[in-house]
């Protein structure tokens, strides 16, 4: 073994060493820090990756993609059957009816004596009660000069309906009615020839046949006036 030399300079000299742990003790710790990287490698495969999903949890993924899609268009459907109904409601309202059932039909629209007769004449027995054709505003109830004791009511759609010739009138202006109230009574007041109810319909401030305007609307008069009407 060499000897170190006094007149060597002592390259530790003001320094301490640090002492050099034992092999036993250096393989140890080598060993533990194998050890742990290999636990938080494993650790890592075990935890699920991005881009590597279970097929399992992919299905169920899907499956509830298709069941919020499903429930959706359900309630969608159930949104558009709600809207259908109220649609199907709104309609059910648009109800018009015949002024009078068991009538004879007397005269129709058109050209009478050389003069324009605007409406139909429904004969019935004097004090017959008629109703209004179709929900409104009643904006007439009293005398109206050649139509006698008459009830104009207003429609909705704008539209108007003058039952004239009245012996009694059962509204009064500015009420409300639906199809079906009573308006008034048949008579023969005003320019009448025996007793009957004048129906007449104005649209737009003119007077129109009122048989094929109540058949669009599902009121046939035409069926109990045929024979007038293919004269």
């Amino acid at each position: 073994m060499r000897q170190r030399l006094s007149s060597e300079p002592d390259r530790y000299r003001g320094r301490r060493r640090v002492p050099t742990p034992p092999r036993s003790r250096y393989a140890a710790v080598v060993t533990t820090a194998f050890v742990g990287a290999g636990i938080v490698a494993l650790g890592a495969s075990a935890l699920p990756d991005a881009k590597d999903v279970s097929p399992t949890v992919l299905d169920e993924l899907k499956q509830a993609s298709v069941t919020s899609q499903d429930a959706a268009a359900r309630a969608d459907n159930a949104d558009r059957a709600s809207r259908d109904s109220r649609s199907t409601d709104s309609a059910e309202l648009e109800v018009w009816l015949l002024p009078l059932q068991g009538y004879d039909f007397n005269s129709p629209y058109g050209v009478r004596w050389g003069k324009m007769h605007t409406g139909v004449d429904l004969v019935a027995g004097e004090g017959t009660p008629y109703v209004a054709i179709h929900d409104g505003l009643v904006t007439k109830a009293g005398w109206f000069g050649g139509y006698g004791n008459a009830v104009i009511v207003q429609h909705a759609d704008g539209s108007e309906a003058i039952y004239g010739h009245s012996s009694a009138v059962s509204v009064k202006e500015g009420q409300q009615i639906k199809a079906g109230d009573q308006l008034g009574l048949v008579g023969q007041t005003g320019h009448a020839y025996g007793t009957h109810l004048h129906l007449e319909i104005h649209v737009k401030g003119q007077p129109i046949d009122p048989v094929p305007f109540l058949q669009e609307r599902g009121v046939d008069i035409k069926l109990q006036v045929e024979a007038i009407y293919t004269r």
